[in-house]
């Protein structure tokens, strides 16, 4: 008995939908013994599969075939994990560094960003003050 890889994935629980299996597929996420597959390859039990997801490289080794998904608890059944720790540090690390590779620029403006951005607004800056205002009112 065969299964395509994409589906397989799909029903392993690897990847929500099928249609983002076959995109890691084509995009060369996905491998089995170092070689890229595509969407449509057949595995058989026994292959072992990286799937890369940034930061780190899964592998799993099929135990099952299946075209349906399945629910959670019956996963170990379907496939063994057996991603390298040192995988998993990698993403503990990730995890820890949170925001110290943020670009500048993107997301949220920082306390001293908002900061510049109001003395930037603020209308002192472009020789007015509040009391100039208050005088041509009258």
């Amino acid at each position: 008995m065969e299964e395509r890889i994409d589906r397989w994935l799909w029903a392993a629980r690897v990847f929500k939908t099928r249609s983002i299996a076959a995109d890691a597929c084509k995009n060369s996420r996905v491998t089995i013994n170092g070689v890229s597959v595509k969407p449509s390859h057949t595995i058989k039990v026994g292959e072992t599969i990286n799937v890369k997801k940034p930061p780190i490289t899964y592998s799993y080794k099929v135990l099952k075939l299946i075209n349906q998904r399945v629910g959670a608890k019956l996963l170990p059944e379907i496939y063994e994990n057996v991603t390298d720790a040192k995988q998993y540090e990698l993403l503990e690390m990730s995890r820890i560094s949170g925001f110290v590779d943020r670009a500048r620029g993107t997301g949220r403006p920082t306390k001293k960003d908002r900061r510049a951005i109001d003395a930037f607004v603020d209308p002192v800056m472009f020789g007015f003050d509040d009391d100039d205002f208050d005088e041509e009112d009258e």
